[in-house]
């Protein structure tokens, strides 16, 4: 017993000295933890649970009203032969490519000339931010007005010139590879702020004497750009750049609202093609399957981008930590 006591007494920490508790209570890595645990539950609340909810449901053939039954790779195996599918997916890629890389170039462009010295250059830059401040709904509400069949400005201004006859309009809504031309149209006016704004942010961070020394040595402004601007910029262009992508990929206000995937299903993005057929069509392990087909792509997407910060990394010799 007198053994036991003595144990019990040797293990405990001696006066003064703080207890663990109270060593983790002023530990900033553990205070760091209880201040990360809110973000974390809203987190998996709000990300984690619907992801693996669709990932689940897209196995089944669960229906609006009732439970599905566990239906393994049906789903995909039945998409794979839906044209609509297949169509939808082809548009997606392109419509991505496309509104990007034309948001890439007009933004880029405006960057460079918005990073010069310009008159009413404040006024220019509040100006570009106009497409990315205006509602979706109302750029959408915009867009139909301009391209419309009946009400058309444009077929209006080309009837007044006397390129098109006024009995025969141009179907800008109907046919759908002029639909197709519209909806780019339109997510490229509206992405072009968020591209041509970031890059200017990250032009102001060059440094000025960089282009001094190179214009001394004899550098033109094409060079200055090759080898002086694109290097530096090239971490704000693969960030910037795969935002764009996810965004583009991803879209469905501005579809939706101009066009519902129409005409003839022929605008259709796998966004709102999931939209249709889970939640109007009520087949919510299709729509399920329709909106995980997409993860592929969005993951391949932020692994082009991060492998290409890597390589960067690896050419200025620094760590990949």
């Amino acid at each position: 017993m007198a053994d036991a006591a003595v144990a019990r007494t040797s293990a405990r920490p001696p006066a003064g000295e703080p207890s663990a508790w109270d060593q983790l209570k002023v530990n900033r890595n553990w205070l760091g933890f209880w201040f990360m645990v809110p973000a974390m539950a809203f987190l998996v609340l709000f990300l984690v649970y619907p992801l693996g909810k669709g990932l689940w449901m897209s196995f089944t053939d669960a229906r609006i009203g009732r439970e599905g039954r566990f239906v393994g790779l049906e789903n995909f195996e039945w998409l794979l032969d839906d044209r609509d599918f297949i169509h939808a997916l082809v548009f997606t890629l392109v419509f991505t490519f496309v509104a990007s890389a034309v948001k890439f170039a007009i933004g880029l462009y405006l960057a460079l000339l918005l990073n010069n010295n310009l008159p009413f250059k404040a006024f220019i830059r509040s100006v570009v931010l106009i497409p990315f401040i205006v509602p979706t709904v109302l750029s959408a509400v915009a867009f139909w007005w301009i391209f419309d069949t009946q009400f058309s400005v444009i077929t209006w201004g080309l009837v007044k010139l006397g390129v098109i006859d006024r009995s025969s309009p141009i179907n800008w809504m109907g046919d759908p590879f002029l639909t197709q031309c519209v909806v780019i149209f339109a997510n490229i006016w509206r992405g072009i702020p968020f591209i041509a704004i970031t890059l200017l942010a990250g032009l102001q961070t060059v440094s000025p004497s960089l282009y001094e020394a190179a214009t001394l040595d004899g550098a033109t402004k094409w060079q200055n750009f090759r080898y002086v601007t694109y290097p530096l910029l090239t971490p704000i262009i693969a960030v910037v750049m795969t935002f764009s992508v996810l965004f583009t990929f991803t879209d469905f206000q501005l579809i939706w609202a101009m066009t519902r995937g129409g005409p003839v299903n022929a605008t259709h993005l796998m966004a709102t093609l999931s939209y249709q057929r889970g939640i109007l069509g009520g087949n919510l392990g299709e729509g399920a399957a329709i909106a995980i087909s997409m993860v592929p792509f969005l993951l391949a997407a932020i692994m082009f981008s991060w492998f290409g910060l890597q390589r960067r990394k690896w050419q200025q010799g620094e760590s990949n930590d």
